[in-house]
């Protein structure tokens, strides 16, 4: 009833296993454990909680009878965030579950601040390594160009040496393309190269 009036819809679980086949099958946000529970207690449901991909993301709260100082250690070093000691009041789980969604909404928070940060330090570098590659790519580029086409044009140059001088220069053309892409990128992003492997995408990154 308490969770309910708070705006959580509570899915129930009669032991530590199905609470588990439960959360394996949807993660949830806010996990509300009894430490004494059937086939599996609260801190091993825990620790298989934390291991498990995005776990970390999860907030745990334990209900206990023990109080005694090595108990709450053992909560707290098997990953809890907070625990509850019985008998447990209404206020009291208002009070907790108050203290859970604050520090929800703060890690979320941080989490967002961290991933638009590394997004900026990110397109902070394509920007560096796009003037870098302009800098260091389009002078030699040119002279490359202007020499294959004053070889092309000279005179005693056979139909073979003017078709491989040819892809030379569509080669070179090209490479000063794909410099001229990076430099007008506005929406960067990363696609699979291959398995294991992301590459910049050149050729959708462009907004119209």
């Amino acid at each position: 009833a308490v969770l309910r009036e708070m705006g959580h819809e509570p899915v129930l679980a009669a032991d530590g296993e199905e609470a588990w086949a439960q959360h394996e099958r949807e993660p949830f946000p806010l996990v509300l454990l009894l430490w004494q529970m059937p086939r599996l207690d609260a801190l091993d449901l825990t620790r298989r909680i934390r291991d498990a991909e995005g776990g970390d993301r999860v907030f745990v709260l334990v209900v206990t009878a023990r109080e005694g100082t090595d108990d709450l250690h053992d909560v707290l070093d098997a990953g809890a965030d907070d625990y509850l000691s019985k008998p447990v009041t209404p206020e009291q789980l208002r009070a907790r579950l108050t203290i859970a969604e604050r520090r929800m909404a703060a890690e979320d928070a941080r989490r967002r601040a961290e991933e638009a940060l590394a997004r900026a330090q990110w397109l902070a570098g394509i920007g560096q390594t796009s003037l870098a590659l302009q800098h260091e790519i389009n002078n030699p580029l040119a002279a490359l160009l202007a020499h294959t086409e004053l070889l092309r044009d000279a005179q005693g140059v056979g139909a073979v040496e003017r078709e491989q001088l040819e892809v030379i220069a569509r080669q070179a053309r090209r490479i000063a393309d794909v410099v001229s892409r990076l430099r007008q990128l506005q929406a960067p992003k990363s696609v699979e190269y291959v398995k294991g492997s992301k590459m910049l995408d050149l050729g959708d990154g462009r907004e119209e």
